[in-house]
């Protein structure tokens, strides 16, 4: 991993772009952005839909590859890497929360989350059943994903997510489906993934949660037009209202 002085920079993204073909038009969705984030860092990425975002979080998790520049996530320069190189990456390092949750439909709450650990490598080094119950789902482990709401669906794919203990957690519109109580919920498990020296990267267009990021990066037309703390400093869990 790249450092920077006392930091350890997990993902690294130089003059990234991504152009899609639709039909006979070029389509931008980045335009040469460059991100940094460290190790023990909770980033906010804020814009609106079509801004690049989730582009973004593909090419980081290298679900999606990038155009041109250079991309390098938990030391791995991805730019020229095999696609087993790819699943290695995904299997060993990095985490996502999914809008659609991507949950087995046969298996309970509990074997989701033991699934993402055996898959990860990590079977066995926590307890699925103590961290369901982090996210508020004690009650529900043997439950089948048709048996929960949206947002217990939800807290399934997170608890899925921190069981692998992976160093880079990437999550798109992670509180999308919750109410407020559970969402701070959520907010607070992501916050301290960050402060266990995860690199934590979260997309939204609610700009209320960018307040508690350590810094949040702005998009729009898929390129960054800010990178910087939160404005008026970065604002307890406790004093937020969405």
């Amino acid at each position: 991993m790249l450092t920077t002085g006392e930091f350890c920079v997990v993902i690294d993204l130089q003059g990234v772009t991504k152009h899609y073909e639709v039909g006979p038009v070029l389509v931008t969705a980045l335009d040469g952005i460059d991100l940094h984030v460290d190790a023990g860092e909770f980033v906010v990425v804020l814009g609106p839909s079509g801004s690049g975002k989730t582009t973004t979080l593909n090419i980081i998790g290298a679900l999606d590859t990038a155009s041109t520049g250079k991309v390098t996530v938990g030391g791995r320069d991805l730019t020229d890497s095999s696609r087993g190189e790819l699943f290695a990456l995904r299997r060993e390092t990095v985490s996502f929360i999914f809008q659609s949750f991507n949950l087995f439909p046969g298996l309970t709450a509990t074997e989701n989350v033991e699934f993402g650990m055996d898959v990860s490598g990590k079977s066995g080094s926590a307890d699925p059943a103590d961290i369901l119950e982090s996210v508020g789902l004690g009650h529900r482990l043997g439950h089948f994903p048709h048996e929960l709401s949206g947002g217990e669906q939800q807290r399934v794919a997170i608890a899925r997510a921190l069981a692998t203990g992976n160093s880079v957690l990437l999550a798109d519109e992670p509180t999308g489906e919750l109410d407020f109580k559970t969402g701070a919920q959520i907010l607070e498990l992501l916050a301290e993934q960050a402060q266990k020296d995860r690199a934590v990267l979260v997309v939204t267009h609610n700009r209320e949660i960018s307040r508690m990021a350590d810094r949040v990066v702005e998009m729009s037309s898929g390129q960054i037009i800010s990178d910087g703390p939160p404005e008026g400093g970065k604002t307890p869990l406790s004093e937020l209202h969405w």
